[in-house]
């Protein structure tokens, strides 16, 4: 950090907060991303608390951006997801943001504009909250599912798309002798599956940019290229894209 100040994104997630602060020349001076814990809204205030000596304006973003009180304006995730990923990729055409609660696909226009949407967050199949429900229920790390999936020999389709439901059916397939590594490729089938679904909705445009925690799995990554028929770009740091969207907007917003 500096004395010239900062421009600061939160994105408050239900699984994850996540913090980018920019310079007065939109350069990254600072990021973090930290479990939500109990509240997303208190993880976010200590985040803010790190750099509040230096936000000149900060801008929120996320499930939790209407209980934070500590901020100079409020913004949608998909409007910050696309502003995000026009900064990272001049050149995008769809977003893939799939977080922790909810998964939508953004087809982005000229100058980086929205054009259409699409979202499930009536239910978290296919969402980082399906992932460590069923990562507990295989009793492996959510962090090892990639490389489990990996050597699968023949996949177990999981016919529930309810969290709960696909937790009965994986506990059953444990019950029936099923290897862990063919239930876990079996279970990122599935959610690749979803969230393709959900992409032919808005009509997919190259270049594909992939958001949001379950983008660090890369086994779902190349299942979406197989299923769309295109490459799917998942940024290194692809969990805070939606932050450092919202930070760009204030950046723009205080000039």
């Amino acid at each position: 950090m500096n004395d010239e100040g900062a421009w600061v994104g939160l994105d408050i997630g239900s699984l994850t907060v996540k913090i980018v602060a920019l310079n007065g020349e939109g350069r990254r001076i600072f990021a973090k991303v930290v479990p939500s814990g109990r509240s997303g809204v208190q993880a976010a205030k200590a985040l803010l608390a790190e750099v509040a000596t230096q936000a000149r304006f900060v801008v929120v973003t996320g499930y939790g951006r209407v209980c934070m009180e500590d901020a100079d304006l409020e913004v949608s995730e998909i409007t910050c997801h696309a502003r995000g990923a026009k900064h990272l990729f001049d050149d995008v055409g769809t977003v893939i943001d799939v977080g922790g609660q909810d998964s939508k696909v953004l087809r982005i226009g000229p100058g980086g504009r929205v054009v259409q949407f699409a979202m499930n967050d009536r239910c978290a199949a296919g969402t980082g909250r399906f992932l460590e429900v069923m990562a507990h229920a295989l009793d492996v790390a959510v962090a090892d599912l990639d490389d489990l999936a990996a050597r699968a020999s023949s996949p177990v389709a999981i016919s529930s798309t309810c969290t709960v439901f696909a937790e009965s059916e994986v506990v059953g397939h444990l019950a029936s002798g099923r290897r862990v590594e063919d239930i876990v490729a079996g279970l990122l089938d599935g959610i690749a599956a979803r969230v393709a679904g959900l992409a032919r909705q808005v009509g997919v445009q190259p270049r594909v940019v992939m958001t949001g925690g379950v983008a660090l799995n890369k086994g779902i990554v190349s299942r979406l290229e197989a299923l769309l028929g295109m490459p799917v770009v998942a940024p290194q740091e692809c969990q805070i894209v939606g932050a450092l969207g919202a930070a760009l907007i204030g950046l723009e917003k205080s000039r």
